[in-house]
């Protein structure tokens, strides 16, 4: 096993082949921005179709001994990961703040979550991946059938930039767990995380070629979803972009996919709902990363018995902890957009919504924090007065702007909150335990959060309902989807054959 260390500059290069970082030089390019200061720091080269199905072949000439480790050895190789990644957690931490923008105690959690899901693949390997004996009637002990779980062979993965670490994790951990390699394709926006996962990975002693990191835009991720050679797609992102990714998968031949894809959630906070608790859920689930988190239930629906109190503590509350400023530092909770475009996009939405009659509580506009004054940073926003058929109501924002709507009766607010094309998340505030189960069972959402919101553990199924995707990220069944089972039927009793 080699020494990790992680780098402090992009010099390296933000390919990974073969075991370890390189440069790889090409006509196209996009350029590599640092959140924080709005600056670019880099150019990183496109990989062609022709590159792409190169390492798709290294990758599947590599799997072969991979697979054929039994998944104990894997196991090991992962949790050594996962001690790597504890051992330099500041160091990597840091790093993921300069390649996404957001605020360093944020970080630190993605990064220990990351080695809990490593962990846990790592640990649940050998109890999941194993097969079944099964009698076969009137066989005796000549005759029965076993299963054997076996990997898929190379695995493709698009990731997303809001987490570029932990959703590359996400994706990689239960892919190599069963077995399997992995070509990765980061966001343009977020490129340089999951190339330090693959040194990570290489100093646990992930044999070369298993673990592959290229580059690119839409052509590059195209050439991905139709490569013969893969066996599967993961895809985190857009629904457009998602749905493209299926359609590509059955270019030339039948890739399963899993699709985590967009959200419009909603937090249904009743009156009867403590009141800190509702301010502190409504805040969880709109202000983590920015609002940059596919599960962000930007519709709070709060019944009228407590609208006025509820939005003039959660106001307080936004005054008082919602510091915007260098991600770097200790202090800061609401950190940098992911790019200029986007957080133009996130105003865009603030401006919709004043031109359809909301009003602006607080927030709403870019600010220029000290040391940082080029970033890209926004004043999270609350809004009032509009209607569900407001823009920023129906669309998936993707920013840090909360918008109340006021409900009467629990039967409004759940044909309202599932009144959307959406189905990844949902939330519901109350003192009532019987509706909170009651409601939790008629929202139609992959994840239902009751007197809380964003909470997420390894263990526990991700996904979506709708358009917000298939497939299961976290999770046992997550790792029996990078599988596919084998049915063998055995006679030890040559003589017993009849035709």
């Amino acid at each position: 096993m080699s020494s990790f260390k992680c780098p402090s500059d992009l010099s390296g290069g933000l390919y990974f082949r073969t075991g370890k970082r390189i440069q790889f030089e090409a006509e196209h390019t996009f350029p590599v921005v640092e959140q924080r200061l709005g600056a670019e720091v880099a150019r990183c080269a496109c990989a062609p179709p022709a590159l792409v199905d190169e390492v798709v072949k290294e990758a599947k000439t590599a799997q072969k001994e991979w697979a054929n480790r039994t998944p104990l050895e894997r196991g090991k190789v992962l949790r050594k990961a996962a001690e790597i990644i504890r051992e330099h957690h500041e160091d990597i931490a840091r790093w993921e703040v300069r390649t996404n923008g957001k605020p360093l105690v944020e970080a630190r959690i993605d990064i220990d979550y990351s080695a809990d899901t490593l962990e846990y693949y790592g640990g649940i390997a050998p109890a999941v991946l194993k097969g079944d004996y099964l009698d076969i009637p009137g066989g005796g002990a000549s005759r029965f059938a076993y299963t054997r779980r076996e990997p898929l062979g190379v695995v493709g993965c698009i990731g997303a930039w809001n987490y570029p670490f932990q959703t590359c994790v996400w994706k990689v951990g239960p892919a190599l767990a069963a077995g399997n390699a992995v070509v990765y394709k980061p966001s343009p926006f977020a490129p340089a995380s999951p190339v330090l996962l693959g040194e990570i990975l290489t100093a646990a002693g992930l044999p070369d070629g298993i673990y592959t990191v290229v580059q690119g835009e839409a052509e590059t991720g195209e050439a991905l979803c139709t490569n013969a050679g893969v066996s599967k797609l993961s895809f985190t992102g857009s629904v457009g972009t998602g749905l493209a990714v299926q359609r590509n998968a059955a270019v030339n031949t039948l890739k399963p996919c899993t699709l985590e894809l967009g959200g419009k959630s909603e937090l249904i906070i009743f009156d009867d709902a403590n009141l800190d608790n509702a301010v502190n859920s409504a805040m969880m689930a709109n202000f983590f990363n920015q609002g940059q988190v596919c599960t962000n239930a930007t519709r709070v629906f709060v019944q009228r018995g407590i609208l006025e109190k509820f939005t003039e503590a959660l106001l307080k509350a936004c005054d008082e902890k919602l510091k915007v400023g260098d991600p770097l530092n200790e202090e800061t909770r609401v950190g940098a957009n992911i790019n200029e475009f986007h957080m133009k996009k996130i105003l865009g939405f603030i401006e919709s919504a004043r031109a359809e009659g909301g009003q602006v509580l607080r927030g709403g506009v870019q600010v220029h924090p000290e040391g940082v004054e080029n970033g890209y940073y926004i004043d999270p926003a609350v809004v009032t007065g509009l209607t569900d058929e407001a823009k920023a109501v129906r669309e998936e924002i993707f920013g840090a702007c909360m918008i109340i709507l006021p409900f009467e009766t629990e039967e409004e607010a759940i044909a309202r909150g599932n009144n959307t094309t959406f189905g990844l998340a949902a939330g519901v505030v109350t003192g009532d335990l019987a509706r909170a189960h009651r409601v939790a069972a008629l929202l139609e959402a992959g994840s239902v959060f009751i007197n809380t919101y964003n909470d997420c553990e390894v263990n526990v199924d991700f996904g979506g309902f709708k358009n917000s995707g298939h497939g299961r990220e976290n999770c046992i069944d997550a790792l029996k989807a990078h599988t596919q089972t084998k049915a063998v039927y055995v006679n030890l009793d040559a003589s017993s054959t009849a035709y």
